[in-house]
């Protein structure tokens, strides 16, 4: 039992270190979550989006730093690159104009990026309203 007692105990100081040092606050923020989308099509043909992200922002080393507008077959039909982060704007609403989309398409799915996941989160289908 004592030899047990000192593996625990010299095996909870390594513990406590390796939680210490590491990045676990990049991880708290958690993936881009795609909350809300408004997608409108203009005289031109062309369709607008303002897309809002909710991210737990934390700066330049962590945040969301774009959302997608992709096709059912995975086509990317546009996206929005977030050039600085929105610590103390959160959700935050961005959009983009001029997204050409196919007439035969229906709807589209806006997905979010951040930094430290990549892709990830809560993504939207939006039907497109012709």
């Amino acid at each position: 039992m004592a030899g047990s007692l000192r593996r625990v105990s010299g095996f909870l100081p390594v513990c406590f270190l390796l939680v210490m040092f590491c990045p676990v606050d990049r991880v708290f923020a958690g993936e881009a979550d795609v909350v809300a989308v408004e997608a409108r099509q203009g005289s031109d043909g062309s369709w607008r989006f303002d897309v809002t992200l909710r991210h737990g922002d934390e700066g330049w080393d962590h945040y969301a730093d774009r959302w997608d507008i992709v096709g059912p077959d995975g086509t990317v039909y546009g996206n929005r690159v977030l050039a600085h982060p929105h610590v103390n704007e959160q959700p935050f609403t961005r959009s983009l104009s001029g997204v050409v989309i196919p007439d035969n398409l229906v709807s589209v799915v806006v997905r979010g990026h951040d930094l430290v996941h990549g892709l990830g989160g809560k993504e939207l289908q939006v039907d497109l309203p012709r």
